[in-house]
């Protein structure tokens, strides 16, 4: 098969995380290659996939946004829009944190508001 990468991809085992719809849907994924410009995963229900996803490799500390290029019944090649190792991006595990506490803080002013009506 004729390669058209100009940066070859390594050969790697690692797990990742695919997130889609607003960070909503996440699928966890298997990593088979990469560089720092795109990656090979094998991820089950990929047609549930959107073209455009969050991903994220944790062992790495990788979190980006990603273009899928191909995909096939199990399998999709990705292309990174920006890699940010320790920059400005926030990490999914990061966002969810952040999600929580913002239901958890709008649960408390929910129950502070009812309290302060009663009186």
């Amino acid at each position: 098969m004729l390669e058209r990468r100009q940066v070859p991809r390594n050969h790697v085992y690692y797990g990742g995380l695919v997130a889609f719809n607003d960070r909503n849907s996440t699928i966890a994924c298997v990593v088979r290659n990469f560089n720092m410009f795109g990656a090979k995963i094998e991820i089950e229900d990929v047609v549930l996939v959107s073209d455009e996803i969050d991903f994220e490799i944790e062992r790495k500390a990788i979190s980006c946004t990603a273009r899928l290029v191909w995909r096939n019944s199990d399998a999709a090649g990705l292309v990174f829009a920006n890699v940010h190792e320790e920059s400005g991006v926030v990490p999914l595990a990061w966002a969810r944190k952040l999600r929580a506490s913002e239901r958890a803080n709008r649960r408390l002013q929910w129950r502070l508001d009812q309290l302060l009506s009663e009186h």
